[in-house]
């Protein structure tokens, strides 16, 4: 071999050129266009009727109760998707495999599907919609039935981004630290939390943005009340497309406003588990 030459291994997919050029075709058909799509239709529109429409009472509403009830069902997905990654992480019982298969039904599921049987199930004629009656809760066609399918469809982002951080945490951590003294709580709080809080940012971000843009899942449920307050933002986008005069662009004026908070939102939780993990390695 001469000196100063490059030993150039052969790769089992094709090299650099034709790669790239496959990834930027796909997500320029995927992502890019769509999304310029949006940006055209939305730009059809002169500033003062943009302002006019995203400013509407019934559109306002729709978004906050959206914002409102994604980041509630995020919050609490994040609770209870650390317990059910630590169970089934940390131990071994009968049914565990089929425990761990059921995490992403949400996933298989059509969320149309979803959104009928949580109706049906906490409507007050349903089992646990007459138990939730009694207490005085109302479940079905209000904001609490639309955070509980967003909590349905969005466990599975908390559960799976933290699983894998569990399994590679040793036990012997925990071990130290319980023969140091340390109650529970401080082993969670100063082992286990800073360990998992990128991994947590990370699946509630998922579950955020997932929240906010439902629409098969909660459709149902909410009830689509105005008055009430039930209305989500993909609905009120479903009614410009769905009226007798079809409204493309105030569609996608308020899918434009909608993609923007999503951005946004995803952005700063990155920066914050980017300065978590960093921290984390430090």
């Amino acid at each position: 071999m001469k000196k100063g030459s490059v030993t150039k291994t052969k790769s089992i997919i094709p090299g650099f050129g034709m790669t790239m050029g496959i990834t930027v075709a796909m997500l320029s058909l995927l992502v890019l266009i769509p999304l310029a799509s949006v940006l055209a239709y939305s730009f059809r529109l002169s500033w003062q009727e943009f302002t006019e429409l995203i400013t509407r009472p019934n559109v306002v509403q729709a978004f906050v109760t959206s914002i409102f009830c994604a980041l509630a069902a995020a919050v609490i997905n994040c609770v209870f998707g650390v317990i059910l990654a630590w169970v089934l992480v940390r131990y071994d019982f009968p049914g565990k495999r089929l425990m761990d298969g059921m995490i992403e039904l949400p996933f298989a599921l059509p969320t149309a599907v979803a959104g009928i049987t949580l109706t049906k199930m906490y409507s007050n004629t349903g089992f646990l919609g007459r138990a939730l009656e009694r207490a005085g809760i109302g479940a079905a066609y209000s904001k609490t039935g639309i955070i509980i399918a967003m909590v349905f469809i969005g466990i599975p982002f908390v559960v799976r981004a933290i699983q894998p951080v569990l399994e590679k945490l040793p036990e012997s951590l925990e071990e130290a630290s319980t023969m140091l003294g340390a109650s529970r709580l401080k082993t969670f709080r100063s082992i286990i939390f800073p360990e998992i809080r990128p991994a947590l940012l990370t699946g509630f971000g998922l579950a955020l943005a997932r929240g906010i843009g439902e629409y098969g899942s909660v459709i149902y449920i909410s009830g689509n009340s105005e008055k009430n307050g039930t209305q989500v933002v993909s609905y009120v986008i479903m009614q410009k497309l769905n009226a007798g005069n079809v409204d493309y662009e105030g569609a996608a004026a308020i899918a434009l406003v909608l993609l923007i908070i999503s951005f946004l939102m995803l952005f700063a939780i990155n920066i914050i588990q980017h300065v978590a993990s960093r921290r984390t390695n430090a």
